[in-house]
């Protein structure tokens, strides 16, 4: 399948749990199939448990496109169970940050994601995986974690993603200092040694936490991992730093470290959780991997983030 209007059977999966999960799933049907796609079954899911099974039964059923709705946390956990199988995975960004969908260039808006889902063409996208865990975005420790365990459904549900700038502020203010060592199985870089950090994360797309860059030169079809760490420092550099996330130029200062891979360990001292696409889903040490072409997904028509390599 090259295009989305290809597919002989489609399943539609919604985690009514999400943000805009509960916001018009049923207009969306309606207007995936007014646009002609073959949607046969509907599901809607409440828990982690019950989207696996969801997810594993819309396949052996044999369907190839298989449409889901839900946060960033919901969609990669999605192409975790569909990396390998054939089915095509497509997007409808019901979360509060989206930043797959915004790495993909699919429409915010229900309306408009479900034309460029309808119209749109069939590409491969990169998967990362901790400790075989599955992410799409971005895995990290430190700052983000405390970013994820601060922000409720309720701070979502009222700011948007606003909620992000919010909980990172009153994270930063509870935050401890750690340490890390970064190996590298594959001997393409020497072993670091980091103290004294705010953050390390390991990215597999461009965007996350609501708009932000993992650097300049981030695409989640380059077959590659992009690591930063960024260092304690006074307030005001981390306010510049701050200031530079939306591009990812921030990986550019002095003092923070930036380099990519295909292969990465990550130890810290003491052990911490690790953030997966806003889900705290694993524990350090951890290794992060990369999986080439590992899940084909839709993207509007005009999308050149990514390409069908089959």
């Amino acid at each position: 399948m090259k295009v989305a209007q290809e597919a002989k059977s489609a399943a539609v999966v919604i985690n009514a749990g999400a943000r805009l999960g509960a916001a018009g799933p049923a207009l969306a049907v309606d207007q995936l199939r007014s646009a002609g796609l073959p949607i046969s079954s509907v599901h809607h899911v409440l828990s982690g448990a019950e989207l696996a099974g969801v997810l594993d039964q819309v396949v052996a059923d044999g369907h190839d496109l298989v449409v889901v709705g839900g946060g960033d946390g919901t969609v990669s956990f999605a192409a975790g169970r569909l990396a390998g199988t054939g089915t095509v995975l497509g997007v409808l960004p019901l979360g509060t940050a989206n930043d797959l969908a915004r790495t993909l260039e699919i429409p915010s808006d229900l309306a408009g994601a479900c034309a460029a889902l309808a119209g749109g063409k069939v590409v491969d996208i990169d998967m990362g995986r901790a400790n075989g865990q599955p992410f799409l975005n971005v895995a990290s420790v430190g700052l983000s974690v405390g970013v994820t365990e601060t922000l409720s459904p309720r701070l979502k549900r009222y700011l948007g993603p606003l909620a992000y700038g919010v909980a990172a502020v009153r994270a930063y203010a509870r935050h401890r200092p750690f340490r890390a060592r970064l190996e590298f199985p594959d001997g393409d870089h020497e072993t670091l040694e980091l103290e004294n950090l705010l953050q390390v994360a390991v990215g597999n797309g461009r965007h996350y936490g609501g708009g932000n860059a993992v650097s300049p030169t981030a695409g989640i079809d380059d077959h590659l991992l992009d690591i930063y760490a960024i260092p304690g420092a006074p307030l005001r550099e981390h306010i510049r730093i701050a200031r530079m996330l939306k591009d990812g130029s921030f990986v550019e200062r002095s003092g923070v470290y930036h380099l990519t891979c295909q292969r990465v360990r990550l130890v810290t001292e003491p052990p911490m959780p690790v953030n997966l696409d806003g889900e705290i889903a694993t524990t350090t040490p951890a290794d992060f991997t990369i999986e080439r072409n590992a899940v084909h997904v839709v993207v509007p028509h005009g999308s050149t983030v990514a390409r069908f390599d089959g």
